[in-house]
């Protein structure tokens, strides 16, 4: 059956735009008021025990649904891609056949990853982003200040957002902006004096600024010249002067080459750090002019406003009374520059929704200054973590996080002392799992939900865990170790499948297989994370439903066996292919 090419589809990269052409056929050959098109924009995934779904009354044809169903079922028969159909009321309901959906599921994940064209496997890729850029700014901490959990959120999520990109043909440059300017730095420019040590520094700057800054905050509160001194310092910043600002540039370099290191273990990596200090001072005031000639500037005593209650968006400061800049002024401005620097057809910015405001206001201003890209910026919020800390108390820091998963999960490692002993490296394994448990938990539901961080929820092995999926992913790694007799497969053209198609629980594999690329299509859509993380479990529960009936150790029919096999390598293949979209690296032992 020669089947039709439906636009926007490509079977060649997902394999179920074939089978939902061929319903979609069907459908329009017996209903021939509609086009192909029309019918498969209605093929849906359906619900449990359907492959796929069409509601009828979608299209508002005349007549009833019933009528129309019958024309559809009349003289039905099965071919290579439909099984079966059954009218339900409003629905008709499809069945895939099942030899034909398995075998061209396991050949194109076979060759999208072992015989790719680029030569890196590229199952669950598309191109839907071809010849498009995309600049995101995420994690963006404060130097001096905590990496606090709200910075961990935005780094999970933008490290998914870019990977994702990437697997959609999107050029992608991921930016780090850092909080390196304004008046903290005053305060620990004067603070470092009193409270600073050149060999704590050395040794972690991070942490170092940080116990400055809080020292003298602490001075602040009851000394009210610390805070005028700070204002002093930060103008003298601001201006330029060099005595000043040779010690920021010291402390800048030193907490950016920290950072890298625990982004490093964190699996995330930047294009470009940049920061607040970096916008140029000319943008800064263009912006400011603009928006007066608008007439949406006031005064408030020496500070300048800008008025957009007109958009519900109420007032905001854009220039300090000491002309000192702020956030929002070098947040425009950052804009500007990145649009002369890039020229992207997108930029998002990652940032909290405590902070919908702030961006709601950015990007009113931008419009108002009429820049013809200003509509293509998007904010892609989420909600808080309540209660992170570590177990002895608040957490402050991002690698005491990352210290405390590791720890936790290596004392459970420790508790099955045949496993334990087996394992190569311990301490990269348990930071490894530690890690895919705090990133599991932030991205398991909607992001925009504020969720409670608990360390033995989220490093159990029981449930929907990260620990679980990395033993998922080992577990189907160690079937190809321990079947040494039956490797190397032979080529997918000589694998016998047809022992598959009589197996349920290898077709629930076999078709959650096939939807993979629909997954990353839709996060691409929603930048949802869950997305993913869903389709992971549910291919890992699938996979652990079948271990006992679909065996591969000890099954004396050779045929059956290698067909087994394979079926589980093309799962772990998908399933690590959806760990690294997550920015997880897949575990080969635990």
């Amino acid at each position: 059956m020669s089947l039709p090419h439906v636009p926007g589809t490509d079977p060649s990269s997902c394999v179920l735009d074939a089978f939902r052409a061929a319903i979609a056929k069907r459908v329009s050959d017996r209903l021939p008021q509609l086009t192909i098109e029309q019918v498969y924009s209605g093929v849906d995934y359906g619900k449990k025990g359907v492959d796929f779904t069409v509601a009828l009354p979608r299209f508002r044809l005349p007549g009833k649904p019933d009528e129309l169903a019958k024309t559809v079922l009349q003289d039905f028969q099965p071919d290579d891609f439909v099984a079966s159909i059954t009218h339900d009321k409003n629905f008709l309901h499809f069945q895939l056949n099942t030899s034909t959906l398995i075998r061209q599921v396991l050949n194109q994940i076979h060759t999208l990853t072992y015989d790719s064209p680029s030569g890196k496997a590229s199952y669950g890729t598309n191109t839907i982003g071809a010849g498009k850029k995309l600049v995101i700014e995420y994690s963006s901490p404060n130097i001096a200040k905590s990496f606090h959990v709200g910075h961990l959120r935005s780094t999970i999520i933008g490290a998914f957002l870019a990977n994702l990109y990437k697997t959609c043909g999107w050029e992608v440059e991921s930016i780090n902006y850092l909080g390196d300017w304004g008046t903290q730095f005053g305060m620990i420019t004067s603070g470092f004096e009193k409270y600073g040590s050149k060999q704590e520094l050395s040794k972690d700057a991070i942490k170092h600024l940080y116990d400055v800054y809080v020292k003298v905050s602490k001075d602040a509160e009851t000394d009210p010249n610390v805070k005028a001194e700070a204002a002093r310092m930060f103008k003298r910043m601001e201006d330029g002067d060099e005595s000043v600002l040779a010690n920021w540039r010291e402390w800048r370099e030193l907490s950016i080459s920290k950072y890298v290191e625990e982004y490093d273990r964190l699996n995330v990596t930047f294009d470009r750090y940049t920061g607040e200090s970096e916008v140029g001072k000319a943008w800064m005031d263009t912006a400011v002019e603009r928006l007066d000639e608008l007439g949406l500037i006031s005064d408030a005593n020496g500070a300048k406003l800008v008025d957009l209650e007109k958009w519900k968006l109420g007032k905001a400061v854009l220039r300090k009374a000491d002309g000192t800049s702020i956030y929002l002024t070098r947040d425009i401005a950052g804009a500007i520059e990145r649009w002369e620097k890039y020229h992207f057809d997108k930029m998002i910015y990652v940032v909290a929704s405590q902070q919908d405001l702030h961006l709601s206001q950015f990007f009113q201003i931008l419009k108002l200054m009429e820049f013809p890209w200003a509509d293509r910026l998007e904010h892609v919020n989420y909600g808080l973590v309540l209660g992170m800390s570590t177990r002895k108390g608040t957490a402050v820091f991002l690698d005491q996080i990352i210290k405390e998963a590791a720890s936790v999960m290596h004392e459970q490692m420790k508790r099955n002392e045949e496993k334990y002993n087996s394992i190569e490296d311990p301490e990269h394994v348990s930071q490894e799992v530690g890690i895919t448990g705090i990133k599991i938990q932030d991205m398991a539901a909607k992001r925009i939900n504020n969720y409670t961080f608990n360390w033995d929820r989220m490093l159990s092995f029981e449930g929907d865990t990260g620990p679980y999926l990395q033993y998922a992913h080992v577990r189907l790694t160690s079937m190809v170790r321990k079947n040494p007799e039956l490797l190397p497969l032979p080529p997918p053209s000589q694998i016998d499948t047809s022992s598959l198609a009589e197996s349920a629980h290898a077709r629930d594999i076999a078709i959650l297989l096939g939807s993979y690329p629909d997954v990353v299509k839709t996060a691409l859509k929603t930048h949802e994370p869950s997305g993913v993380v869903t389709f992971a479990f549910r291919l890992a529960h699938a996979i652990s439903s079948a271990w006992e009936t679909l065996v591969v150790k000890g099954e004396n029919d050779l045929e059956k066996a290698r067909a087994r096999l394979w079926l589980y390598v093309c799962a772990r293949d998908v399933l690590g292919a959806a760990m690294r979209l997550l920015s997880i690296r897949p575990l080969e032992r635990m």
